[in-house]
């Protein structure tokens, strides 16, 4: 108690100077210096369920937490969303709405806590909920960004780390950004329509909900400053496997212009026949008929999930068409095309920039002892994911295109191979839009140099948030001048198809099969043609 009064004590000296010096300096916290304004009349936007009420933070208007679906509990579950209800008078959208049901990552107190920072609030299925930050409110018709969050899709949520905020993206380009949640894991994609006729859709349910926070932003975004005829869709990781997937859907014809996939991306959906069978495994091991569905829907939904997760994991061994997580969009043929993506005439002109990190998986971010391995220990680790013959080969190829890597930084590559973002690139590349391609190497000045361009690190430079995510980059002005160039270039391609014009990096060509073309994103950004040709050729002997 002594210990508290004492605090309170030397809080009020504390103040007590800064009144003195007020008093001294009149402009020390004058009203040109306010950040953040929030009351009963400040940052009111219509949209058609009614209106909310945000707050102006540093110049730019901020909406948390805006409801673009009803609760997906109850006679809910397993179903396409269904509209929010209307209000009265204006709600307010000051802070995030839940996410979505799933198993929360958690660390202990160490290193990976402090790096990555998580963010989560409240989590329910009633969870069908975006954000907004725009510049204005009026009519100039601004481009607009809307982010999908990383995760697999299975887990994540839009505001999880600090990197994910839009307030600087949207201050700094003059740009509207938009970040949805949407249903995850087993109750956002389990397969009944084996079951009944009526869940045909609700192993898609949780790629369709974005499709309603896209019809939203359509539906909306004018009245936040945006123009609803120019939206990019932007994913991190499993945000990326969204990106491709959303394009790939028919019904977002006219709701998506650009779309950019980073470190993620997807060229097929789950097999249906696998996905309907577990969905049947599901019904069977919970010890339901056919027609009581409805017990599955009122079942609590950490229930629901340890059922489906259990089931899941016995039933995947046998059926590879389930993909690596099991719970995924699936190629239903009606909502998500079978077979390979970007085939369809409906999104032959949507551009694509996709770009991956040199160090998705660092493997040696907490061992430094490992971090000094020799080049012939590290073709050691390599010969234990390739094989003896190729180890020394792939080690060089790599070697090649970037001579001055330590050899545990050889090591990440291998294990950061480029061959799905290429694949990627090459089914998008043969349709009319353009197609860009990047590779981000830039090097954290933090943790004794072992972090590299591990996954996730390059969000913080697209969204201008290297200060914000200091953990990552450490601050300061180093990443932040690769940051305005990144932010300049995706502002571009979101404004014209085209990342080129005033940004500060060299000039960006166009990706095709036949030249490569790849911007290295590092402190002082270059263009190599085809770069890890080589390395992937021997990777797919």
């Amino acid at each position: 108690m002594k210990k508290i009064i004492l605090s309170i004590l030397t809080l009020s000296a504390v103040f007590a100077v800064v009144s003195c010096k007020n008093a001294k300096e009149e402009n020390f916290f004058s009203r040109t210096d306010q950040q953040l304004y929030i009351g009963d009349s400040i940052a009111i936007a219509n949209t058609r369920y009614g209106k909310v009420r945000g707050y102006i933070m540093r110049d730019t208007y901020t909406f948390l937490g805006i409801p673009y679906g009803a609760s997906t509990a109850g006679e809910n579950r397993f179903m396409p969303a269904k509209p929010p209800q209307p209000w009265d008078g204006v709600k307010d959208a000051v802070f995030y709405g839940a996410c979505a049901p799933q198993s929360v990552m958690k660390y202990p107190n160490n290193i990976a806590t402090f790096l990555d920072c998580w963010n989560y609030y409240d989590m329910s299925e009633d969870c069908l909920n975006l954000n907004v930050w725009t510049p204005g409110l009026d009519n100039a018709k601004r481009p607009v960004i809307v982010w999908l969050h990383g995760g697999g899709f299975s887990s994540g949520n839009s505001i999880e780390h600090h990197e994910y905020h839009g307030e600087n993206f949207s201050r700094y380009t003059n740009a509207v950004f938009v970040s949805p949640n949407h249903r995850l894991n087993s109750i956002g994609f389990t397969d009944f329509s084996g079951v009944d006729p009526k869940f045909k859709d609700s192993g898609n349910v949780g790629i369709l909900d974005l499709v309603e926070a896209l019809k939203w932003v359509h539906n909306n975004i004018a009245n936040f400053g945006g123009d609803p005829d120019n939206v990019t869709i932007i994913g991190q990781s499993g945000g990326g496997a969204k990106v491709c997937n959303l394009v790939a859907m028919p019904e977002t014809e006219g709701l998506i212009h650009k779309a950019v996939a980073l470190s993620g991306n997807a060229t097929q959906a789950i097999n249906k026949e696998a996905a309907r069978g577990l969905g049947l495994a599901i019904l069977e091991e919970a010890g339901l008929k056919p027609e009581e569905m409805n017990k599955l829907q009122e079942m609590p939904f950490e229930e629901y999930m340890a059922l489906a997760s259990r089931v899941q994991r016995a039933y995947a061994g046998n059926h590879p068409g389930l993909g690596r997580f099991g719970f995924g969009p699936i190629a239903d043929g009606d909502h998500i095309p079978v077979g390979d993506f970007f085939q369809s005439e409906h999104c032959s002109n949507v551009p694509l920039l996709i770009c991956s990190t040199t160090a998705e998986w660092p493997s040696a971010r907490d061992d430094a002892k490992k971090h000094a391995s020799s080049k012939d220990e590290v073709i050691q680790m390599i010969a234990q994911r390739v094989g003896d013959e190729k180890a020394a080969p792939l080690y060089e190829a790599f070697a090649k295109i970037f001579p001055d890597k330590l050899p545990i930084e050889i090591n990440d590559l291998v294990a950061s191979s480029r061959r799905g973002v290429l694949n990627t690139a090459n089914l998008k590349v043969k349709q009319n839009a353009p197609v860009y391609v990047a590779w981000f190497d830039w090097q954290p000045p933090i943790l004794d140099g072992r972090l590299h361009a591990f996954h996730t690190m390059d969000i913080a430079f697209w969204f201008m948030n290297t200060d914000l995510q200091v953990s990552h980059t450490g601050g300061g002005q180093y990443p932040r001048n690769l940051s305005k160039k990144m932010a300049k270039a995706l502002y571009n391609f979101m404004a014209t198809g085209n990342p080129n014009g005033k940004t500060g990096l060299p000039n960006w060509p166009e990706y095709t099969t036949e030249e490569g073309a790849t911007m290295i994103l590092a402190d002082k950004s270059y263009v190599l043609n085809a770069p890890d040709k080589e390395a992937i050729e021997i990777m797919n002997r």
